[in-house]
Order: C-alpha cells, then sequence, then structure tokens
C-alpha cells in the first residue's frame, strides 16, 4: 500500500519506519530536510521537503495513488486542513491527524477526521496507572473516550453475580468473563468466582465507580 506522512518529528519517524518495515510504500513530507535525520538508518521510503499544504508537494508525494495518510506535524491546525484535503478533494480513503493540544480537539473533530490526540490519551492513560494500578487496559479505540478493562475478580466477590457488581454502575459493561483460561459471555446471574478476569466495556468515570465499589467490598 502506498502511504505519505506529513511530518517527520519523532511520531512520524517511527510511523515512517514502521510502515516501511512492514512493506509498505511510504513517502514522508516536511518543511525541515533535517528532521529526516530522525528516521531509522534502515528506512527505505522517499523523503520530500516541502510545505503539506502545497498542492505541488502533496501531487509530487503522489496523494492522487495514496492508500492513507497522516498528518502527525506538531501543527494541529495544518493537521486538520491537510487531513481534511486529503480526504475531501483527493479522496484518500484512509486518513488519520494527530492532535496535540486538547484544547484545540474540537478544531479536528469538526472536520469529522480520525483523530489521535497523544497528549489526552497519555495523560488519562498516566492517571490510570497511578489511580487504579491493578487494572489492565486491553482495548483504547479512539482516544479513550471508551476503553476496555481486564479486572481481577478479588476473594471478597467469590460467589456473587455479575449483576450485584455493575448494578446501577452507568458507563460500564460487560464484554467477557474468563476463568481458567477459558472466556464465555457472562449474563447478569452469572456467578463470580475469585481469580476470574472480567473484561469491562467502559468509559474512565465508569471505571472509576467499579473500582470504588470493588474496594469497597473488600472492606465491608
Amino acid at each position: 500500500m502506498n502511504f505519505i506522512v506529513l511530518g517527520c518529528g519523532r511520531v512520524g519517524a517511527e510511523l515512517c519506519y514502521r510502515l516501511a518495515k512492514s512493506g509498505h510504500q511510504v513517502v514522508v513530507v516536511d518543511s525541515n530536510r533535517q528532521a529526516f535525520n530522525r528516521l531509522h538508518p534502515d528506512f527505505r521510503g522517499r523523503t520530500l521537503e516541502g510545505e503539506g499544504l502545497a498542492e505541488s508537494v502533496l501531487e509530487r508525494a503522489g496523494i492522487r495513488e495514496a492508500d492513507g495518510l497522516a498528518a502527525v506535524t506538531n501543527s494541529d491546525t495544518l493537521n486538520a486542513v491537510a487531513a481534511h484535503i486529503a480526504r475531501t478533494f483527493y479522496d484518500v480513503p484512509n486518513v488519520v491527524a494527530r492532535n496535540y493540544d486538547p484544547n484545540l480537539r474540537p478544531i479536528i473533530e469538526a472536520f469529522g477526521l480520525q483523530t489521535v490526540g497523544s497528549t489526552y490519551w497519555g495523560a488519562q492513560r498516566v492517571e490510570e496507572l497511578l489511580m487504579n494500578p491493578f487494572q489492565k487496559v486491553v482495548y483504547s479505540p479512539g482516544n479513550g473516550e471508551v476503553e476496555v478493562y481486564e479486572v481481577l475478580i478479588p476473594e471478597e466477590w467469590n460467589n456473587r453475580t455479575l449483576g450485584e457488581l455493575l448494578n446501577q454502575l452507568k458507563g460500564c459493561y460487560p464484554v467477557a468473563l474468563s476463568r481458567a483460561g477459558r472466556a464465555f459471555l457472562p449474563e447478569a446471574d452469572t456467578m463470580l468466582h475469585e481469580g476470574d478476569l472480567l473484561n469491562v466495556s467502559s468509559t474512565f468515570e465508569g471505571m472509576g465507580a467499579l473500582t470504588a465499589r470493588l474496594s469497597k467490598k473488600a472492606e465491608a
């Protein structure tokens, strides 16, 4: 597949290397020639010096044949506009824009673009690890607004039902329950056993409420 990466900072350079290593054709664009020094020595894609919003630069990068474009510069505005142009004017089927400043997320979201907010997502993940070190995120779509968590059922909840555990918890839904290496879809009347691994789809707030409930039960 053919991919264009706008921005050869740390994120862009790593993305280029990963895509090229997987066998894809990659063109990386940056206005600063020195930025290409960040590329891995084994990178075999093309480098193109120029402004990512310039029509001539995008044409030289092969945007008309591109299967995907990632706008990962350090400018949220440039990323939003470049990604919008790629999708709207060139019909690039898969476009992703990086968001650095959480306050500017609405700008990118207003275009209806796929967005990766590294600052927002990173801060939330650090908070999760600090506040709840015993839970594990196993899947994080979007920018972490909803995630799938893995929770270990403690001794205090042995032989109690899933319905009791999740009763009236907003933003927290069961996905799967694993026991003795086998997973199944649990029901409200499913009896929990100590050591079960419960996967729940939840917001950050919902997960906090679930963790608090488990802790309160443990203290009872």
